[in-house]
């Protein structure tokens, strides 16, 4: 039997079907890209304008009391809100350039309540190129599609699969250090770490359990809201690296997330990486190697 979606999930569905059908058929263009006058950037940036628009559109039609936080155009509406939609129109946008499949469009909804708190109310993350739908409402669960997810049950790290998201070169070193050091520590103690190029998706796959946990630091409000509540809902913890709650209110949010058992371990590697003297990384225990493929930007077994 069908779920019966509550009217405000109801919404944010259709809104972000309708912007993906436009997406998809931009996505199906993008190998002609080398030939195009305006070039790949231009492209990319007017697919997500046009899901932008798309989605505020639909959005603004079911609920025009509400405020927006969007990536491409931000923030709207009265300062006040007591509602505020959270929009990333396509997220993984260098995926999407290079034609491969896996880029989402992200939805939060955020609420403030009256004594000024504010708390995520719904998600909603989806992969058009994958039909995969990743949603969840305060309290009621997470899903997929129809199907309620749980974060995995793993216990030990060795038997983890992390993901992360690596710091641009060009950005401040105080980020790519933090990364490094993490990176450099917790390699020798699990099974794989993954960079696939979504936040939106890597958080999903928390909470779907094929990621163990996921880190990254420095996302922006738009990339991580929607997965966060998400990842809460399947069963899995999301904080900062200093064990605050993250509600994606920030201009910046540093995440880390995981199940029960292995958030806390990895949110103290996390931490000591952010250390200005981190402790030495532990011996690496007496299982095969793991070591980092430059080119793929992945832990794996040796």
């Amino acid at each position: 039997m069908a779920l019966r979606l509550s009217p405000v999930m109801t919404v944010m569905q259709n809104a972000a079907q309708k912007a993906a059908r436009r997406l998809l058929r931009d996505f199906n263009e993008v190998e002609q890209l080398q030939v195009s006058i305006k070039g790949p950037g231009d492209f990319v940036s007017q697919a997500d304008l046009r899901a932008e628009a798309t989605i505020r559109e639909e959005l603004l039609r079911a609920r025009p009391g509400y405020a927006f936080l969007m990536e491409e155009s931000g923030e709207s509406g009265s300062e006040n809100w007591t509602w505020r939609w959270v929009v990333d129109p396509l997220d993984g946008t260098t995926n999407f350039l290079h034609g491969i499949p896996h880029w989402a469009i992200s939805i939060g909804l955020q609420k403030r309540t009256p004594d000024g708190n504010v708390e995520l109310a719904a998600a909603l993350v989806y992969n058009p190129a994958g039909n995969e739908m990743f949603w969840a409402e305060k309290g009621a669960g997470a899903y997929l599609n129809e199907r309620r997810l749980r974060v995995s049950a793993r216990r030990d790290m060795l038997d983890a699969l992390f993901a992360t998201g690596i710091p641009f070169a060009a950005g401040p070193a105080q980020r790519r250090l933090p990364f490094a050091r993490t990176l450099g520590a917790l390699m020798p103690q699990v099974s794989g770490i993954r960079r696939f190029g979504s936040a939106a998706l890597d958080l999903s796959w928390v909470a779907a359990g094929r990621y163990d946990g996921f880190w990254e630091l420095g996302l922006k409000p738009w990339d991580c809201a929607a997965g966060i509540l998400i990842v809460r809902e399947a069963g899995g913890f999301v904080t900062d690296p200093q064990n605050n709650e993250v509600q994606a209110m920030g201009s910046e949010c540093n995440i880390v997330a995981g199940n029960t058992y292995l958030h806390p371990k990895l949110r103290e590697i996390v931490l000591n990486g952010m250390s200005a003297n981190p402790p030495p990384p532990p011996l690496a225990p007496s299982s095969p190697v793991t070591e980092l493929d430059a080119d793929a930007v992945e832990a794996h077994p040796s």
